[in-house]
């Protein structure tokens, strides 16, 4: 039997890509999250794209049927804060490249994605449970580096990025981790940088042959940097308290950021300034137990409250740590937890699907079951935020990925002999 799983990875590797097939998943509630609920639709994939989508699509004779009947299609699911293939182990050294050491606590100019781990062993269970999509993003410091999208199929670093970067990652919690005493002195220092990236623009010939004053960056952190001061590119900033929430919306009005804040424990208490703002909160909605005095005010219906108040809001798993990696695979299961607690149920699934993908500038291309979408989709046994559903079947670019994950392998080698 082991011998049969191995194969089956060995098989499912060697077969990337497909891209000449022709799929029907028909007779399932499909949910194009760009439209309205489809009774009985079917999603047509051909050569890994999405041709057609609706209740009377014409099914070419040649092509291969998904019978989901009594089941749901869905988007494939994005998850917009991780470290999948970035730490695979978080006490072994070698196999975190997650964050840089920067200069001065400053690190734009690090790409996390040129260290990235294709083969991650995180990708398979995490794919199993209907994630297709994830944002990865570096962490540590004042400012972190770059974020870029990836999918997660079988395939070489190239093929895997979908697109980078997509946002910087900034924090505004932490004055220790940013080499300052205190958030004031943080803030401050956020607002020096900022000013150097518009005094270097205007001075790049100067500061080439040194002759500006000294600036708090390098020009290799300086220069992406550009993108985010002219507000060409999103900033997500980590803050929970909510007076952090609201120094954030303050530099973003003073610099014309365009800004996106992660975290948001005390989101709630700042969601009539933030819908004002038009600035998307990345949140979760699993945990009421605060683990700081940032967090005292954190609620399971802030997702809910927020979206009330018009804030767009992306759903995501816990942002601190290595927990976001292993654990980016409940991101369905926040969703969930976001209805219980009085988010709509449409708003719930475009949280997790099309609105981060409009976000981080992806929905030309994933979060939403639309002819010419790349076909990211999924099938599942039941209501995807119910605990007990399976998502049944996967596809990424129009490739079915059935590979058992290593969690399946260890379960099947140490399973007793008699219930094999």
């Amino acid at each position: 039997m082991r011998r049969l799983l191995l194969a089956t990875v060995v098989l499912a590797a060697a077969s990337l890509p497909v891209w000449s097939q022709t799929i029907a998943i028909t007779g399932g509630k499909v949910y194009p999250v760009s439209g309205p609920p489809i009774t009985n639709g079917t999603v047509l994939i051909r050569d890994g794209v999405i041709v057609a989508v609706g209740a009377n699509v014409n099914i070419p004779a040649s092509a291969q049927r998904i019978d989901a009947t009594g089941k749901i299609v869905t988007p494939g699911l994005i998850n917009s804060i991780t470290t999948i293939g970035l730490v695979e182990i978080g006490q072994v050294r070698d196999t975190n490249d997650a964050a840089a050491k920067g200069n001065n606590n400053i690190a734009a100019a690090f790409k996390p994605w040129e260290g990235l781990n294709p083969a991650s062993q995180i990708f398979a269970p995490t794919r199993a449970e209907g994630v297709t999509t994830v944002i990865i993003t570096p962490r540590g410091g004042l400012v972190s580096g770059q974020a870029a999208a990836i999918d997660l199929l079988n395939g070489q670093r190239s093929e895997v990025i979908r697109r980078s970067p997509v946002a910087m990652i900034a924090q505004i919690d932490d004055a220790q981790s940013a080499g300052t005493n205190s958030r004031g002195e943080l803030i401050a220092k956020l607002r020096t940088l900022f000013d150097d990236v518009k005094f270097y623009v205007g001075h790049r010939l100067d500061y080439d042959r040194a002759a500006t004053r000294t600036l708090s960056a390098p020009a290799a952190d300086l220069e992406p940097l550009i993108e985010v001061v002219y507000g060409r590119m999103p900033i997500v900033i980590d803050a929970d308290r909510v007076d952090e929430i609201d120094a954030a919306l303050a530099l973003a009005r003073e610099y014309k950021l365009k800004l996106i804040i992660s975290g948001g424990a005390e989101s709630w208490l700042a969601a009539d300034r933030l819908a004002a703002a038009h600035v998307p909160v990345l949140t979760g909605a699993m945990n009421n137990i605060p683990d700081s005095f940032a967090r005292l005010n954190q609620r399971q219906e802030t997702a809910a409250m927020l979206r009330r108040a018009g804030v767009q809001v992306v759903l995501v798993g816990n942002t601190d740590g290595d927990e976001n990696r292993f654990n980016a695979r409940n991101i369905k299961y926040e969703a969930g937890n976001a209805v219980a607690y009085g988010m709509n149920y449409d708003d719930a699934l475009r949280a997790i699907t099309l609105t981060p993908a409009e976000l981080f500038g992806l929905s030309d291309r994933v979060g939403s079951l639309q002819a010419g979408r790349d076909a990211n989709v999924v099938v599942w046994s039941g209501d995807p935020f119910e605990f007990s559903t399976r998502a049944e079947h996967v596809f990424i670019h129009g490739r079915e990925f059935k590979e058992p994950s290593r969690q399946d392998l260890l379960i099947e080698r140490y399973k007793p002999k008699a219930s094999r």
